[in-house]
Parts: C-alpha cells; structure tokens; sequence
C-alpha cells in the first residue's frame, strides 16, 4: 500500500504537519481514497455473505476481508488461498488433539506452546508465510476455546470458522477482482518475487520459542483462575511477536513492546468510536453500519498514511470490527472490545515477563536493526 511520507515524526510540529496532510489526504481523491471504499465494500460483502451461509461468527468474516485486501489482485487471491488452507489444517489438527488436551493440563501446555511456536516461526521465516500463522491461530483458538467452555462443540466450532474465513475470502477476492477490472489492471500483474524457502535461523526459532512459553502459561492461568478470553490472549501474543527476522536480534523485546502498545491505543480508539456510534445509534441498524464504514475508513486510512503506526490502524479497525459487527444487529454492545482490550493486557501479562528476562541476560545482545515493517495482521 501507498505511504503518504516515510520520514519518522520527531518534531511535535512536524507530527502536526502530518496530522493535517493525513486529514486532507481522507477526503482527497485517488488511490488511497479508493482503497479504504473496497475495504469498506469488502467487509460489507462479507457481512452479507456469512450471514446467508449460516457463518456464527460474522466479525470473524469481517476480519478476514479486511486483512486480506491489498493492492495488487494477485497478492490477495494467494493470501485468500493461504488463509483458507492455514485455517483448515490448524482446524484437523485441533480435532486430533484438542479432545484429548481438553483433559490433561501438561498435554493442553505442550500443544499450545509446540503449535503456537511452530506456526508463529512458519509466520517468520516460511515461503507461504501467511499460512502458518493461521494454522497456529487457529488450532489456539479451538483449544482455548475448549478449555474455557468444556460444553463446546469443536466440530462445530471448526466448521463455522472454516465458513467465517470462506465468507471473507469470496468477498475479498470479488471486490479485489472487481476493482483491477475497473481500473483497467490486469489481474495477475505486479506479483511481488517469491519469497525464499523456510530456512533455520536461530533468532527466529528463539522468538518463536518464547512466544509458545507465553502461551503454555495460558491454560495454566485458566485453571488456577477460571480467567476468560484466553484464545484472544494467545492471538495477541503470536500477533506482537511477529517481527521481521532483521528486526529480532537478540533480543525481541523493544519491537514487540512496541506492537503491544501499538495494539491497545488501536484497541482504546477503535472502542472509544464504536461506544459514541453505539449510544447515537440507540439500536439502528443503518446507523451501526454507517459506523462501521467510518471506522473502517478511518482505520486503513491510518494504516496506509503513516508509517511508524500501520499497526494501531489495523488494532483501531478490529475493534470496530468486533463491536459494530454483531452476529445480530440487536445484540450490538461494547463488551466484545472491552473482552478484546483485556486479552491484550493478558497476553501482555504472560508474554513481557519471559521477554523481559531474556532481554537482560541475553548473550551479545546489542539493539537490533529496525528492518522493514511487520506485516500487519490479525
């Protein structure tokens, strides 16, 4: 996507500067502008589309036609394929394993901590990147999910993501298309080069290795305490720690943190808008969604205009997403961001202390190269 500047905001005159260029740049035509109208189309297609295929979770559907939409047509029919296929293989894999981990707390630890690390070093250094994250997301999410409600139907639960993620897929992949034709784009131009094969490197297995202790620490805290929104405590914790393999060094903690914060002032603005578009809206239907176009506008235009924050616009639009998309427009309330804002300080909680320990005993660590930019997801 297009960035309005690449210089870093070091002045508070200067971060004023790109406020009103960011402010002029919403309201000016072209490519940023007809960008953040397909997010916006997108995600709406996708609330119909899940709604008429019987998908439970609509805002998941949402999601995935928000994240997967980017400029180029080919990017996003692979990330679409790379979603569905990461989503059904972590699905299988928690059918296997789930019935039995639901029962044993050391085997529920080994299972989260070994998938989450696998599929958060898949995310890191893997060709078909995209993939193995949600193959680890998703297997955590299922398992967590169980361990917190014993009555879950995992069947279920794994078909209905599998429709979730189909519903946003079709969508994304209709605006995108749609919009090459319109521009006159030929649908298979600009394909970036293929990235290299998944290779060892020892920072990567490390990082990926201290996000599986943070979540291996989940189950544990549900069953001493019975604490609730474990599975989004552990999308948190793989979604932070994804950090260009430039930018881990030895130690990962500065560029996580960073993601962290970056992630609850997203999560407090997004909920911040979602509760002044709840109490105005007073139950209308129109008005839930003309919201939620606003918060989708405003959050990709915020992803795509200024560099050192892409990440809070992303967080800032999920928790749009997660309010103002309800399974029913009559049951639309502020908990689910307030449920999500807690997950974060939780995955915070389990994963700062064991980065934190290694940060300071950490050999030749030094500060790491600041390296190309996370790729925002989840």
């Amino acid at each position: 996507m297009p960035h309005a500047f690449d210089h870093r905001l070091t002045a508070p005159r200067g971060f004023a500067d790109a406020l009103k260029r960011e402010a002029r740049a919403l309201v000016t035509p072209g490519p940023r502008m007809a960008d953040e109208w397909a997010c916006v189309a997108s995600v709406m297609l996708a609330i119909l589309i899940a709604h008429l295929i019987g998908a439970q979770m609509v805002a998941w559907a949402a999601f995935t036609a928000f994240v997967l939409l980017k400029s180029e047509t080919a990017e996003t029919l692979l990330r679409g394929v790379l979603r569905i296929a990461g989503t059904a293989i972590g699905s299988l894999l928690a059918l296997a394993i789930v019935p039995y981990a639901a029962h044993s707390l050391p085997l529920a630890m080994a299972s989260a901590a070994l998938v989450g690390a696998v599929g958060l070093y898949g995310m890191i250094t893997a060709r078909r990147a995209y993939a193995w994250l949600l193959f680890g997301l998703t297997f955590e999410m299922i398992l967590l999910d169980k361990l917190e409600h014993p009555d879950l139907d995992t069947i279920h639960f794994a078909q209905t993501r599998m429709l979730e993620v189909i519903a946003g897929t079709v969508a994304c992949v209709i605006v995108s298309l749609s919009a090459a034709t319109l521009s006159g784009r030929k649908w298979l131009a600009g394909r970036k080069p293929a990235p290299d094969r998944m290779k060892w490197h020892p920072h990567a297995a490390r990082h990926a290795a201290q996000a599986g202790i943070a979540i291996a620490v989940l189950p544990v805290l549900h069953a001493l305490f019975q604490m609730p929104q474990m599975a989004q405590a552990a999308v948190t914790v793989m979604a932070v720690m994804i950090v260009p393999v430039t930018g881990i060094g030895a130690s990962g903690f500065v560029p996580v943190t960073r993601r962290l914060f970056q992630r609850t002032l997203g999560c407090l603005a997004g909920g911040g808008l979602s509760l002044a578009v709840l109490l105005l809206a007073q139950g209308s239907t129109p008005v839930l969604i003309a919201g939620t176009c606003l918060g989708i506008v405003i959050g990709r235009h915020i992803e795509n205009g200024l560099p050192n924050v892409t990440y809070l616009g992303l967080q800032f639009t999920l928790a749009v997403l997660v309010v103002l998309v309800p399974d029913s427009y009559a049951d639309a309330r502020i908990m689910p961001a307030v449920h999500r804002l807690a997950s974060i300080f939780v995955g915070m909680a389990v994963l700062e202390p064991v980065l934190l320990a290694w940060h300071f005993v950490a050999p030749g660590r030094k500060p790491a190269e600041r390296g190309a930019e996370a790729e925002n997801n989840e």
